[in-house]
C-alpha cells in the first residue's frame, strides 16, 4: 500500500516496463485514469482512434499512446506498440491485490493440515486431503471438497465452491459464486422415457495465471477431465460443460456455453452469449463475434460471425416472415434458371 500512495515517476514506470518516453521522467503518476477524467498526476491511456480529440483537453498528468499518436502530443507521454497492454501493467502496479493477513478464521471449518502461509475466511469449509499452496487466500464462505489441489497464490473472492478431487492451478482467480466440478449433464434415456444418471467420474483441471469471473460454472468430465490449460481468462455467468478442452490464453466474453467434449484451441478469442456445440473442435487463433452459434467445427484460424443486426421491429416481422420461404423461393429460382438455360439452348 505505500507504493500505492507514494506512485511512481514516469522514469520508474519506463525503467520497469520499456516504451519511449516523450517528456519530463521526474513527473510522478500515482493513478490512472481516463483521457476525460484523469488529473495532473494521473496516467491515462489512448487506444482508440476515436479518443484522439481528447487529447487537446485531458488534463492528464502523462498518457500512453502508439508511437503514430506520440507525435505532436501535447501531454507528456509514453510511445508504445499495445498502449492498452501497458496501461494494464500501469494500473496492476499502482493498484495491487490488498494482502491478507496469513490466518484460519474462528469459524472455518478446516479438516486438512494447511500451509502456515495461507488465509482462510469466515465461515470457509475446507475438506479432508485438501493441498493450498503458500501465499493463497480463500475469501469468506467458499467450500473446498476433498481432495482438492490449489496451487501457490491462488485466490478466492467469498462463495467459491470447488467440488471434490479438482486441481487448481498457480496465481488462479476465481470470483464469488463460481462453481468448479459439479456433475456435467450426463442421463441416458430409458425406453420409457425416463432418464438415468450417468456418473461424472472426472475432475476439472484448472492451470496456472487462470481467471474465472463470477457465478461461472465449470462441470467436472464423464469419464476423462475437463480441462482449462494455462493463462485462460473466463468473464462471468459462463458455462462450461463436461470434457471440454479450452487452450491457452483462450479469452471468453460473459454469458458464453459450451457444450460437452468441445476442443477450444489457444489464443482465440470469444464474444459474449455465443453458443459453442458439443464435440466440435475449434482451431487456434479463432476469434468468434458475439452471440454467434457455432454448430459445426472451425479448421482454420480467423474470425466468425453468425449474428443477425438489430433492426426496427416492424422490419424485423416482415424479414422474418421472407425468412420462412427462403427454400421455396430458391426452389422457384432452380427452376426459372432451368427454363432460362432451355431458351438459351433453343436458340
Amino acid at each position: 500500500m505505500t507504493e500505492r500512495v507514494a506512485g511512481f515517476t514516469l522514469d520508474e514506470i519506463v525503467s520497469r516496463f520499456g516504451g519511449e518516453l516523450i517528456g519530463d521522467g521526474r513527473l510522478r503518476i500515482l493513478q490512472v485514469a481516463t483521457l476525460e477524467n484523469a488529473g495532473p498526476a494521473e496516467l491515462a491511456f489512448l487506444s482508440n482512434p476515436k479518443y484522439r480529440r481528447q487529447l487537446k483537453s485531458s488534463r492528464a498528468g502523462a498518457v500512453v499512446l502508439s508511437a503514430t499518436d506520440a507525435n505532436g502530443c501535447p501531454l507528456p507521454c509514453i510511445a508504445s506498440d499495445n498502449p492498452y497492454a501497458y496501461y494494464a501493467r500501469v494500473a496492476q502496479l499502482l493498484n495491487p491485490f490488498p494482502q491478507t493477513p496469513s490466518g484460519i478464521h474462528p469459524s472455518a471449518v478446516v479438516e486438512s493440515k494447511l500451509d502456515h502461509n495461507v488465509s482462510i475466511g469466515a465461515g470457509s469449509f475446507i475438506g479432508k486431503d485438501v493441498t493450498i499452496g503458500a501465499g493463497s487466500d480463500i475469501g469468506p464462505g467458499c467450500s473446498i471438497g476433498d481432495g482438492v489441489t490449489l496451487g501457490t497464490q491462488a485466490r478466492l473472492f467469498s462463495h467459491v465452491t470447488i467440488y471434490p478431487g479438482c486441481r487448481i492451478g498457480t496465481r488462479t482467480i476465481i470470483h464469488s459464486g463460481a462453481v468448479i466440478g459439479a456433475d456435467g449433464f450426463g442421463f441416458a434415456r430409458e425406453g420409457d422415457g425416463s432418464w438415468t444418471k450417468v456418473p461424472q467420474l472426472g475432475r476439472v483441471v484448472i492451470g496456472d495465471d487462470v481467471e474465472i469471473g463470477a457465478n461461472t460454472t465449470i462441470d467436472r468430465g464423464a469419464l476423462d477431465d475437463t480441462v482449462i490449460e494455462d493463462g485462460v481468462k473466463l468473464d462471468n455467468q459462463i458455462q462450461i460443460a463436461h470434457n471440454v478442452r479450452i487452450g491457452t490464453l483462450t479469452a471468453m466474453a460473459g454469458c458464453v456455453g459450451i457444450a460437452g467434449s468441445a476442443r477450444i484451441g489457444r489464443r482465440c478469442t470469444i464474444g459474449g452469449a455465443a453458443m459453442i456445440l458439443g464435440h466440435l473442435t475449434i482451431a487456434d487463433d479463432v476469434n468468434i463475434s458475439a452471440a454467434t452459434l457455432i454448430t459445426k467445427s472451425i479448421s482454420q484460424p480467423g474470425t466468425y460471425s453468425g449474428a443477425m443486426p438489430f433492426e426496427a421491429h416492424r422490419d424485423w416481422l416482415k424479414n422474418a416472415a421472407h425468412m420462412r420461404h427462403l427454400d421455396a423461393l430458391a426452389e422457384k429460382i432452380r427452376v426459372l434458371e432451368a427454363r432460362l438455360a432451355q431458351l438459351e439452348n433453343e436458340t
